[in-house]
């Protein structure tokens, strides 16, 4: 498979002083069935440049420095001069390179074909993992789906083709999976347009979900800004071992901080307790710190990591990566913003949920938790797999407990669905038996892609509105998220736990003291799994899935057809007007929860995700109407009568009145999805007026021209009423600090006057005065 053919000759670093070449062996090219012509002549790793940067910054902050200190300012544009303060000042940074999936990818291939460059500035690459749907099993799904999506398919490829970026093919795998046995080591800076990026922090890397037009930037050769990250310690002591899993780490750290506990951090585990962790246990563990609202997680260099390079044929970084130890790891006596401590010894096994991925309980206790709450005790379907949770370990020690439920007659009560993270893992996994496994338990191996963990999942054993009860070892578990139906109770926990509900039927079993009945009478216990870290014989590369670009792609054509509702080329958005907006309109006031999913669901509407016009038919349909509680009913009021959120936002916009969202706390968690952004701009929204924000969302608002505006006063949403008219004063004075002002007009003639917050730096204010950041983009170039 192209796992391999993306080593060390492909790891395309930025290049830079004293960086180092190296060579993938002959050996291990044959072994991965990939010929010389599929690697790049040389490739660089720059721990010398980064060593340099760390000491320039070392030296004037005269202090020990956090690991993710380290890599983050040893990514400065300008180590000498750049202000530095956590949590408040913006950093300008250089990452290394640049990954999107499929789904992201095409709004972002279409803004950087508008900036009129003509070709990518660091590493790029595509992955075709977010468009197969789960319906049959693995070949079928995935030859459905290249024949649904062959026009966005075409339009990637081509596109990286012509403008220098690499093509991993439908069927390669989880872009994060990917990225982990291919591009992620010890000390690099990533950034991906997909919220759970921060997975290649199980090597030692800075890896950082972020929208398109990020995205854009770093693939331009512009700085990008990062509002300078808080750190918080996680040490961990004791030992993994029994039933828990590094999964129940990050389950038991989201009970801890909540889904907002993170933001504006990144979060840093530390302590004598981390080589107890897998290197992929602990890519795990950083995954769902998207789920805490962290900029991103990462672990120390290890020899767990160690050992994985050498197993992914990258030794040669390995052995770099030793020379360059001591800046791997955090400095003695460096200081966190908060710490937490958590013992491996006494942790135990978890699982959140439902609804939201910080509801923590102990596996021993939310079967009564359960039907204390009414919420269903059998279990229809368990879910292993997914970006978190998908490698070689977690597949082995789920078989291993499907291992003895077949040897007592058993199979799995609930449905049983597996997702390999790659084509590496789904071959090395059918190579060694494990997929058998699966198979005779009762499971169906999914392709290789992220299905069901996003809602491509084409379920069909309950109704929509019937009350149930899946798990998953999935990152995300928000209403109607896996399977668009909102009376679906997702739980989130480790494969083990998902397999062993799956074989028991019901939430209402704690393996750790619950017993099985065989078909024969014979009640027996499941033991604790098992399983290798990394296979005995090697990873089995599987089918080459990888298309390099060429090295002048000039002359190729990227063709977008007028016609299509899949792809559409993108209009600049209008500049401001020079102004103050006045008299807008309350569009929806929207009460509690309000991730990505709810402003632009996924699912059936991935497929739309190329087109803003028609993806923009799902604007905050998900939202709750706070005036009546209703979904996807809200009141227009040029006309009095009710419609969907995106109906009345485009009547709106054409006749001319600009509108606002009011929204609660924590307004746009989860998916890096800019969509969410790019949709209120292109119906016509201007401001954002909420309690607080997720950090990606925020900045994607930023990014595509529009206001996110915080209350100073949390308490002014209550003041807010579904019908007002909102006036935003100060912006011909608009700069950094300094708050704007709110006149708010209720339909009875009252007024108030309101004082929002914002977070806009200079650049980003050029970028809302220029009607966007590309738009400022593309004016710097003239």
């Amino acid at each position: 498979m192209a796992t391999y053919c993306l080593t060390v000759a492909r790891l395309q670093l930025a290049l830079g002083h004293g960086a180092r070449r190296l060579h993938v062996s002959a050996a291990y090219r044959a072994k991965a069935k990939i010929s010389m012509s599929r690697f790049e002549p040389t490739s660089f790793v720059n721990y010398e440049k980064l060593q340099s940067n760390v000491d320039v910054v070392r030296k004037r902050l005269n202090r020990p420095l956090t690991l993710s200190e380290k890599i983050v300012y040893g990514h400065l544009d300008d180590p000498h001069n750049q202000d530095i303060d956590r949590g408040r000042t913006y950093l300008r940074l250089r990452p290394d390179r640049v990954a999107m999936q499929d789904a992201t990818a095409q709004m972002a291939m279409l803004q950087f074909i508008s900036s009129g460059l003509p070709r990518v500035a660091v590493p790029s690459t595509i992955h075709c993992d977010h468009l197969i749907e789960a319906q049959i099993g693995g070949a079928q799904d995935l030859a459905r789906a290249k024949d649904i999506n062959q026009e966005v398919y075409n339009f990637l490829s081509s596109a990286g083709a012509k403008y220098g970026v690499g093509f991993w093919k439908p069927g390669s795998g989880i872009i994060h999976q990917i990225i982990l046995e291919n591009y992620a080591y010890p000390g690099v800076m990533l950034i991906g347009t997909d919220s759970h990026t921060p997975n290649g922090g199980g090597l030692g890397a800075i890896c950082i979900g972020v929208g398109g037009a990020d995205a854009v930037d770093v693939m331009a050769g512009i700085p990008w800004e990062l509002k300078c990250p808080k750190v918080i310690g996680v040490r961990l002591t004791g030992s993994l071992s029994g039933w828990t899993s590094p999964k129940d780490v990050i389950l038991k750290v989201a009970g801890i901080l909540t889904v907002k506990g993170g933001t504006g951090a990144i979060v840093e585990y530390h302590g004598p307790g981390v080589d107890s962790i897998s290197c992929t246990g602990m890519a795990t563990i950083c995954n769902m710190g998207a789920e805490i609202g962290a900029t991103t997680s990462v672990f120390p260099y290890n020899h767990r990591m160690r050992t994985y390079l050498e197993k992914t044929g990258r030794g040669q970084i390995a052995a770099l990566a030793d020379e360059y130890s001591d800046l791997l790891v955090p400095d003695a006596g460096c200081e966190y913003d908060q710490l937490i401590e958590l013992n491996l010894d006494e942790l135990k096994p978890h699982i959140n949920g439902p609804f939201t991925p910080d509801l923590a309980h102990p596996v021993s206790k939310v079967g009564a938790t359960a039907e204390k709450n009414g919420w269903p005790l059998d279990v229809k379907v368990g879910l292993i797999g997914s970006c978190t949770n998908s490698s070689y370990e977690d597949m082995g020690r789920a078989a291993s407990l499907a291992k003895q439920a077949l040897a007592k007659g058993l199979k799995c009560k609930a449905q049983f669905t597996i997702t390999p993270g790659s084509e590496q893992i789904r071959a090395t996994i059918e190579r060694d038996g494990y997929s058998k496994v699966f198979s005779d338990v009762g499971g169906v191996v999914l392709a290789n892609a992220c299905g069901p963990c996003i809602g491509q999942w084409d379920r069909r054993d309950v109704k929509k509105g019937e009350k149930n009860t899946i798990v998953t070892s999935f990152n995300r578990n928000f209403t109607a998220r896996n399977d668009a139906n909102p009376a679906t109770h997702a739980f989130v926990t480790s494969p083990e736990i998902v397999t062993a509900l799956a074989i028991a039927g019901t939430l209402n079993f704690n393996p750790e003291t619950d017993y099985l009945t065989a078909p024969n009478g014979e009640k027996f216990k499941l033991e604790p799994p098992n399983g290798d870290e990394l296979p005995a014989r090697g990873f089995d590369p599987g089918q080459d899935t990888y298309q390099h670009p060429p090295a002048d792609g000039t002359s190729l054509k990227v063709d977008v057809n007028p016609q299509s509702n899949r792809l559409q080329l993108l209009e600049p958005f209008d500049k401001w007007s020079g102004n103050d907006l006045e008299d807008m309109q309350v569009l929806i006031k929207v009460k509690g929860k309000c991730t990505t999913d709810h402003i632009s669901a996924a699912g059936p509407w991935l497929k739309f995700r190329g087109h803003l016009d028609n993806i923009s038919n799902n604007m905050l349909i998900g939202a709750v109407n706070y005036e009546n509680d209703a979904v996807n009913k809200i009141k227009n009021h040029l006309t009095g009568e009710y419609g969907g959120v995106p109906d009345v936002a485009r009547d709106y916009k054409a006749k001319g009145l600009s509108w606002v969202v009011v929204g609660d706390d924590n307004y746009g968690e989860g998916s890096s999805r800019e969509h969410a952004a790019l949709e209120p701009r292109h119906l016509g929204g201007r401001a954002i007026i909420v309690k607080s924000f997720a950090r990606i969302h925020e900045t994607n608002l930023k990014k595509q021209g529009l206001l996110p505006l915080t209350f100073s006063n949390p308490l002014d949403y209550d003041k807010i009423r579904p019908d007002d008219k909102i006036s935003i004063k100060g912006l011909k004075t608009f700069a950094p600090g300094k708050a704007l002002t709110a006149v708010v007009k209720h339909s009875d003639g009252t007024e108030e006057t309101l004082e929002l917050n914002h977070s806009f730096n200079e650049t980003q204010i050029e970028w809302f005065q220029a009607g966007s950041a590309l738009n400022r983009m593309k004016a710097l170039q003239h």
